[in-house]
C-alpha cells in the first residue's frame, strides 16, 4: 500500500498508514485473545525496523532522516509502547484517524512480553537543492540485494529501542543477508555471508554488554527460499537449493555457523 513492492502492490496517496494502523489493531486483538485465554507462553510483536541516519550534521537533513525514522520506525513503536502516534506527525496522524476507533490505542499499547525486531540495514536520508527528501547510498560493501552492509547500525537500533521504549526482552528475528551463490564441484563457498554474519553476531555481544535484553537471534535463513518480492532470484539460505531437483547443499555459512554454535555452548 506503499511504495507497491509487496502484495496487494498498491501505491500512492496516504493509505499505507491506514493499512499499518489495521495491522497494529489486529497485533492489539490477537493479543487480548491470548491473554483472555490464559496461555502459558509469551507473545509479542515482530517490527522491520530500519534506522534512519541523516546525510550531514545540516539542520534539514537531520530533519529529513527524523522524519523517515517517523514513518519507518515510530510510526509502529510508538503506538505499542506509548499508546499514541508520533507527535511530530500529528499532519499524518489526521489520515489515520478516521479509521482508529475509541479504544483502538490502548488495545495495541497493551503489554507485550518481548519485541522481535528485522534487521537488514539502514538508511541514509538528506534533502536534495529543492528540499525533497532523497536516500544516499552509504559506503559499506553492499548485498545482493543492493542493501548496505553495516552492522553498527544494529548495535545503534537496539540500544535506542532499549533506551527509548524499554521491551522486556528483545529477539533478532530477522537477519541474514543475500549473495550471488555459485555452487562449484557440489560445495558453495560464500565467504561474504560469513563474514557478514560474523560481524552482526559481535555488534549483538556488544548490545548485551551495553545492557540490551537481547535473548535470542534467528538467521535468515536456513534454506535458500522463495522470496515474496524476488521469487527464487535471491539466495539467503545457509543451506543452498536447486530448485529443479530439490537437492540441499550445506553453504560454507552453514558449516561456520554449525562451529560457532557449538563454541558457544561449550
Amino acid at each position: 500500500h506503499g511504495n507497491g513492492e509487496h502484495a496487494p502492490g498498491k501505491q500512492g496517496g496516504m493509505n499505507h498508514l491506514k493499512a499499518a494502523h489495521n495491522l497494529l489493531y489486529g497485533h492489539g486483538l490477537a493479543l487480548q485473545a491470548y491473554r483472555e485465554g490464559n496461555l502459558p507462553a509469551e507473545i509479542g510483536i515482530t517490527l522491520n525496523l530500519t534506522p534512519q541516519y541523516p546525510a550531514s550534521d545540516k539542520a534539514e537533513d537531520i530533519e529529513a532522516a527524523w522524519a523517515a525514522d517517523g514513518f519507518h520506525n515510530r510510526w509502529y513503536l510508538d503506538p505499542i509502547f506509548r499508546g499514541k502516534y508520533p507527535e511530530d506527525l500529528s499532519e499524518f496522524a489526521e489520515v489515520v484517524t478516521p479509521c482508529v476507533n475509541s479504544g483502538d490505542l490502548e488495545l495495541i499499547s497493551a503489554p507485550i512480553d518481548f519485541l522481535g525486531i528485522n534487521f537488514y540495514s539502514r538508511s541514509i536520508v538528506g534533502v536534495d537543492s529543492s528540499g525533497k527528501p532523497i536516500s544516499y547510498p552509504g559506503e559499506g560493501s553492499r548485498t545482493a540485494m543492493d542493501w548496505e552492509v553495516c552492522p553498527e547500525a544494529l548495535y545503534d537500533l537496539l540500544v535506542r529501542v532499549h533506551k527509548d521504549y524499554a521491551p522486556t526482552a528483545l529477539y533478532i528475528t530477522e537477519n541474514g543477508a543475500a549473495y550471488d551463490d555459485v555452487l562449484l564441484g557440489g560445495k558453495v563457498h560464500d565467504l561474504e555471508r560469513v563474514d557478514y554474519l560474523r560481524r552482526h553476531f559481535a555488534t549483538a555481544s556488544q548490545s548485551l554488554e551495553a545492557g540490551v535484553p537481547l535473548k535470542g537471534f534467528y538467521v535468515w535463513s536456513l534454506l535458500d527460499n522463495f522470496e515474496w518480492a524476488f521469487g527464487y532470484e535471491r539466495r539467503f539460505g545457509l543451506i543452498y537449493v536447486d530448485f529443479e531437483t530439490q537437492e540441499r547443499i550445506m553453504k560454507s555459512s552453514a558449516l561456520w555457523y554449525q562451529k560457532f554454535l557449538a563454541s558457544q555452548r561449550a
